[in-house]
This record gives C-alpha cells, sequence and structure tokens, in this order.
C-alpha cells in the first residue's frame, strides 16, 4: 500500500476533522440566528421591545464579524482597519436602533412592531457587513434574520390556525392509531 492511500480509520478521522471544523466555524452564525427569533418572540410575549438585548445582539453580531474576518487580515494595519470598519458600521445601526426606540418613534409604533423593526436594522447590518468582507456565510445571516421578520408576522397572524391543524391531525392520529400491535383501526 503506497503512502498517498489512506486506511478505513484515517479516513474517518479526517471526515469527523472536517465535520468538527464546519460546526466550528457555522456555530457562531446559527447561535446569533437564535437569539434574534428568541428576541422577537420574547418582545412579542412581553409587548416591550428589548431595547438592552438588541443593542446586545448588534454588538456581539459586530464582534463576531471581527473574529471571523480576522484571520484574512494578516498585518497590523488591515486588522486596526478592520476594527475601526466594523466599529463604525455597528455603531451606526445602534444609533438608528436607538432613534427607533425614542419615546416619540415608540408612540407611533407597537411594541411588537418594534422588535421586527430592530430585528430587520440587525438584519441589514448583517448583511450589509457581509458584503463588505464578501462573506457568504454573513449575508446568508442577514437574509435569514430579514425572512425570519415576515415569518414571525405571520406565524403570529396564523398562530390560532395552525393550532387547529395540530389538533386535527393529533386527532386523527388518534383516532386511526392501533391501540395494540394486533388490533385493527376503527373503520
Amino acid at each position: 500500500m503506497s503512502e498517498s492511500q489512506t486506511t478505513e480509520p484515517e479516513a474517518d478521522l479526517a471526515d469527523d476533522s472536517r465535520k468538527v471544523g464546519f460546526l466550528r466555524r457555522t456555530l457562531p452564525f446559527v447561535a446569533l440566528l437564535v437569539l434574534a427569533i428568541v428576541g422577537v418572540a420574547y418582545t412579542n410575549i412581553s409587548q416591550r421591545p428589548l431595547a438592552g438585548y438588541w443593542e446586545f445582539l448588534a454588538l456581539v453580531t459586530g464582534i463576531v464579524c471581527v473574529l471571523t474576518q480576522w484571520s484574512s487580515a494578516r498585518d497590523k494595519q488591515p486588522r486596526i482597519r478592520l476594527i475601526i470598519t466594523q466599529a463604525l458600521h455597528w455603531v451606526a445601526i445602534l444609533v438608528t436602533m436607538n432613534i427607533v426606540l425614542l419615546s416619540g418613534v415608540q408612540s407611533m409604533l407597537p411594541a411588537p412592531a418594534t422588535g421586527l423593526v430592530l430585528l430587520t436594522l440587525l438584519a441589514l447590518g448583517t448583511f450589509l457587513a457581509g458584503v463588505n468582507f464578501l462573506s457568504l456565510q454573513i449575508c446568508f445571516l442577514g437574509v435569514a434574520m430579514a425572512v425570519a421578520v415576515p415569518a414571525i408576522a405571520w406565524f403570529k397572524q396564523s398562530a390560532l390556525f395552525l393550532l387547529l391543524g395540530a389538533i386535527l391531525v393529533i386527532g386523527l392520529v388518534v383516532a386511526f392509531w392501533p391501540r395494540r400491535a394486533g388490533e385493527r383501526p376503527v373503520t
């Protein structure tokens, strides 16, 4: 057997390390998406905008953007530029979020709508950061956050219909599922 050929355990180990590497690279983006959706869900339930939460999430998103691009900036000068441009980018998003949270603007928006607007701003900032870096993962995160906005609004409007549909499906399963292994469904 030549050295270029790998044994099966070595191939499995290499495959496992690739899976772990992929999971490690995508975990921050999945965590950010989950945190954004949890924030909107909590805002809808509590009927209050969570200004601190959205500011925290914007800061964390900015930090994740810098950390994921850190290795591509090899010298001191590009790294300083990366930090400064991302700081300016996310400060602009934070200022815009705080404008939405001003009392004059809040009087025109219900609390659930405020959460969706803040998620939209976060999605826009994330997408633009991805465009700036030419990063497909960051762009996808921004698009996923943006798509979550109408999905959450639709789910809220359709929650009763979805609940009734789930009850119907459960009722049909209970009615036609055999009670024992030898018993036939009632027809």
